[in-house]
């Protein structure tokens, strides 16, 4: 199972909205095929697994052998056809899950299905590590909406940035690093400050992947068009207070004028299928989001230069150090929140 899990996280940022999924087949101890779901829209781990087995050579032993399968085997139809069919199919004794699926088309129905076909199943092994690794998935399907998480960098004495001009604060390599998590994510989020002052393009350049879907809050539509925000390069969204309209990859979606548009933003997220969100500014917006205790995860890059004034750090409560990192310079320290 932990093989499992090393070969399910290969393929974050390529396969959302579905889970990351690993699989191994073994026999006497042996693995004998191992795959996991890659692309979104193609094949699922157990497919690639299989395959790989018979690929191998060893398609008389799948009928004496035992398959391994981080998340639950899909019972549905979507789109490729049921996993949980093809395990049957290739008369496979054994299934051992990691966890149940949380969606609602798969949930228990795909572990029914093999143990009705006389398949013996045994669940929870690492469950709680094959949930983590899931947690955007099963935030969106058990919580209905997306999984935060929050970045910002300060520097040493404590500020964000400069609001006469961009402020670098970060090192190449953490940069480097926030464009991994870019790739892993669905969605990225900045305020309307963040979108002029930086002019940021919100694409992942610095690391292999995709790049995530862009969201701009700008309620009364006062940001100019020459940003590289509305170049059109990725989809994006337009969260306003004024029109709804859709053209050249650029989405304006419509909000009711409320002290907080988070809800309202988080709602639409949810219902266009955004299972995750990086937050990456500015200050007053995630601060937004850890008031209303909107936020799972925290990340901030602290940097050892100084800028001597500007815009301050948001302030963090409720939080527990869960990891840190030193980027040659930087430490970035993980939070999560506290119950």
């Amino acid at each position: 199972m932990h093989r499992c899990l090393e070969l399910a996280a290969k393929g974050a940022g390529y396969v959302a909205p579905n889970p990351m999924v690993g699989a191994v087949l073994v026999h006497n101890d042996a693995i004998i095929g191992e795959g996991w779901h890659q692309q979104y829209g193609q094949a699922h781990a157990e497919v690639n697994c299989i395959n790989d087995a018979i690929a191998n050579g060893n398609a008389q032993l799948l009928s004496s052998a035992t398959i391994y399968v981080s998340l639950e085997p899909c019972a549905h139809f979507g789109k490729t056809p049921p996993c949980a069919d093809l395990i049957i199919k290739h008369k496979i004794p054994n299934v051992v899950v990691g966890c149940r699926d949380p969606f609602p088309e798969v949930d228990g129905k795909g572990i029914e299905k093999l143990q009705s076909a006389g398949i013996d199943v045994t669940i929870g092994i690492l469950e709680v590590d094959a949930k983590k690794l899931n947690k955007r998935f099963f935030t969106f399907h058990k919580q209905h909406r997306p999984y935060i998480v929050l970045k910002w960098a300060v520097t040493a004495d404590g500020f964000i940035g400069d609001p006469s001009k961009r402020l670098l604060i970060s090192n190449e390599y953490s940069n480097r690093l926030v464009h991994r998590w870019r790739s892993e994510e669905a969605a990225i989020l900045v305020g309307t400050n963040t979108a002029l002052k930086d002019d940021p393009a919100l694409t992942n350049r610095l690391w292999s992947g995709p790049s995530p879907t862009r969201l701009i809050i700008d309620r009364q539509l006062q940001l100019p068009k020459t940003l590289q925000v509305f170049d059109g390069a990725v989809p994006t969204i337009i969260f306003n207070t004024i029109k709804i309209e859709e053209a050249n990859n650029l989405l304006y979606v419509k909000l009711e004028e409320n002290p907080s548009l988070l809800p309202q933003l988080l709602q639409s997220c949810y219902k266009a299928g955004i299972q995750s969100i990086l937050v990456e500014g500015g200050a007053q917006l995630l601060q937004s989001f850890i008031n209303e205790k909107k936020w799972y995860e925290a990340r901030i890059i602290n940097s050892s230069i100084k800028a001597g004034s500007g815009i301050a750090a948001p302030i963090l409560e409720n939080a527990i150090l869960q990891d840190q990192l030193e980027m040659t310079g930087d430490t970035i320290n993980i939070y999560k929140p506290q119950l």
